[in-house]
């Protein structure tokens, strides 16, 4: 099976020993995305929207590299800083997707890197 790496100037480069994602059999693993701007690294530090909506920018923008697309993520992990952002974070998810429901599952965790208050990973299907 074919293994293909990810880099895309449309979502932050790694900062550490990994790949933005991966590409095997058929699917996209995309690496965990922090609300970074691309090519800047402005760190989005407003409201949880603002994150969310970034962090949700960098995965599509990945999968689309990837030759895949936001409508064929198949399931997402969201780690959320305080369970309380949860409803913020489901709206910007709902408005991103629009008809587009992926499989999701939501951790509250006690800090984030940064000091973000999201940050979420992605596989997807090719083609």
């Amino acid at each position: 099976m074919e293994i293909r790496k990810v880099e895309t100037e449309k979502a932050p480069m790694p900062a550490g020993h990994y790949s933005q994602a991966v590409v095997a059999g058929g699917f996209v693993f995309i690496s965990g995305q922090l609300p970074i701007v691309p090519g800047t690294g402005l760190k989005i530090t407003g409201t949880i929207e603002d994150q969310a909506l970034q962090v949700f920018r960098n995965i599509e923008a990945i999968a689309v590299a990837a030759g895949s697309s936001a409508d064929r993520i198949v399931k997402m992990t969201i780690y959320v800083s305080a369970i309380d952002f949860w409803p913020a974070v489901n709206t910007v998810f709902t408005d991103f997707f629009g008809d587009h429901r992926p499989a999701r599952v939501v951790v509250p965790v006690n800090e984030l890197h940064y000091g973000f208050g999201i940050e979420a990973d992605a596989t997807a299907v090719t083609g």
